[in-house]
């Protein structure tokens, strides 16, 4: 199983990634191991998150995702993340 999934931290920063392990990503982005969550501090909590199948459709999400203003928008959006 494959996981897109959406952090937010302290000041509203958004990160969106995928992996195939959830728990250890998260944790990995709380310990700074990830150069742009490192960046923006490190209290990162885990919003969202959708569950695939295979690595390539969780990969096409969060590049759809990254590119496409408006879908991120409504993703944001259904949050109450804007």
């Amino acid at each position: 199983m494959y996981y897109l999934y959406v952090l937010v931290n302290e000041h509203g920063d958004k990160y969106i990634g995928y992996t195939g392990d959830l728990k250890r990503r998260l944790k990995e982005h709380q310990q700074g191991h990830s150069e742009y969550t490192r960046q923006r501090g490190s209290d990162w909590r885990l919003v969202y998150y959708e569950a695939y199948l295979t690595e390539e459709l969780a990969r096409q999400r969060e590049k759809a995702l990254k590119r496409n203003g408006s879908m991120r928008r409504w993703l944001y959006k259904r949050l109450s993340l804007q």
